[in-house]
């Protein structure tokens, strides 16, 4: 990412926001501001950076706006009008949030979850359709018509650019950060193709988030969620090899993780847990600090991490949570505890034919030192995955394990 590309993802949330408070109409507004950022793009390096960035891209759009609105020729008096009375620079009214606003009306419930996700990440990440495309490997068609769909959905909701009503605010808080969480987990661990990140999404996610935390800084889930995502993308430097091979947790060289991520991760959990109301990314976050505190992996508080990981599945229980739970009781119970927990659970619905659940009794397995049993499991999750690193791994570690006997 360039400088110029970086302050254009800045700048994209405050844009938008001065111009639909300005025009109206969420759609139209969010194709003009689209077009001032790639014009932005196109001039900047080459000429310079304007005085006002910010302006300039206000400018343009409401420009662009304008132009499309005279092309519309029933409403032209109207226009010229509204032209005419308008200031040359509008901005965003003195205190108050638009960037929140933004991202409360991205992630309005009349709306898919990878509605939300495209539209978050174009409207307050200021990414291109293209670039969203490409980090979810998606034909760029598919991710146009979603983000056109949802623009559409918002306008028929009756959706208008301002604050939620009190009373709701606290969901869409939970639903912004639920959408957040999904961008990082994406570009953390690809849930399909070739590579096993994408960075320009964990990246992104870790920005918004930080962005989000600023204003709102008093709140626990929000503090909770950045220093999760900061801990866990501390371990990314060491998470593969060479040739872009998987490296778990317990193999991977912790001298090339990001000190700097851990420790502002920590002062921000350790802070959230002090301060406010307990939550789930709070309990992910101090279970990603006791990991990341540990100089070796045999090092590693996992009586701590089995306790927290029992808090988690009380307060949030999903699949996910409910694995690496039993993986903790594994390291304290043992295998064949952590076995007998698996086979209770493995019919849950949510969990039927996950590759996860094949990983996890074939890591178990192995521990328990039953080879062959191991060797299958890992192949059958080597074939249920969609991540091409993934399935290296997992057919690797039955290669290594079958040469073992």
């Amino acid at each position: 990412m360039t400088p110029t590309d970086g302050l254009l993802r800045e700048l994209a949330p405050q844009v938008l926001a001065a111009v639909v408070r300005h025009h109206g109409d969420f759609d139209a507004c969010e194709d003009a501001v689209q077009e001032a950022l790639l014009a932005a793009s196109q001039q900047w390096p080459a000429a310079g950076l304007p005085d006002n960035p910010k302006a300039w891209l206000i400018t343009v759009a409401s420009r662009r706006r304008t132009e499309a609105w005279r092309s519309e020729t029933a409403r032209r008096r109207r226009e010229d009008a509204v032209v005419a009375l308008a200031p040359s620079d509008p901005d965003p009214a003195p205190g108050v949030d638009d960037t929140l606003t933004l991202l409360m009306l991205c992630c309005h419930p009349s709306l898919t979850s990878a509605s939300q996700v495209a539209l978050t990440l174009r409207a307050v990440g200021g990414l291109t359709t293209a670039e969203i495309a490409r980090a979810f490997l998606v034909p760029e068609a598919t991710t146009a018509q979603r983000i056109s769909r949802a623009k559409a959905r918002i306008k028929a909701s009756g959706a208008e650019f301002r604050m939620p009503p009190p009373e709701q605010r606290a969901e869409r808080v939970d639903t912004v950060l639920q959408v957040l969480y999904l961008i990082f987990n994406e570009g953390y661990t690809a849930s399909s193709g070739v590579a096993l990140n994408r960075v320009e999404l964990s990246a992104e996610a870790i920005r918004l988030t930080r962005m989000l935390h600023t204003r709102l800084p008093d709140h626990g889930e929000v503090a909770g969620l950045l220093a999760l995502m900061l801990l866990t993308d501390a371990r990314r430097p060491a998470r593969a090899g060479a040739d872009g091979e998987l490296i778990p947790l317990d193999e991977q060289d912790r001298t090339r993780w990001d000190d700097a991520a851990i420790a502002e991760g920590i002062t921000l959990v350790t802070a959230a847990l002090a301060d406010t109301l307990i939550g789930p990314y709070q309990l992910q976050a101090a279970i990603a600090a006791v990991h990341d505190e540990a100089t070796r992996a045999e090092d590693t508080d996992w009586p701590q991490v089995l306790a927290l990981y029992q808090h988690l599945d009380a307060l949030a229980p999903g699949p996910m949570v409910t694995l690496n739970r039993i993986v903790a009781v594994s390291m304290v119970d043992g295998p064949q505890v952590a076995l007998a927990q698996l086979g209770a659970v493995q019919d849950d619905p949510a969990l039927a034919a996950h590759h996860r659940v094949d990983a996890v009794r074939a890591h178990l397995l192995e521990r328990a030192g039953e080879v062959d049993a191991a060797c299958e499991a890992y192949r059958l999750a080597a074939r249920r995955t969609l991540s091409v690193p993934e399935q290296r791994y997992l057919d690797a570690r039955a290669a290594r394990l079958a040469a073992s006997r």
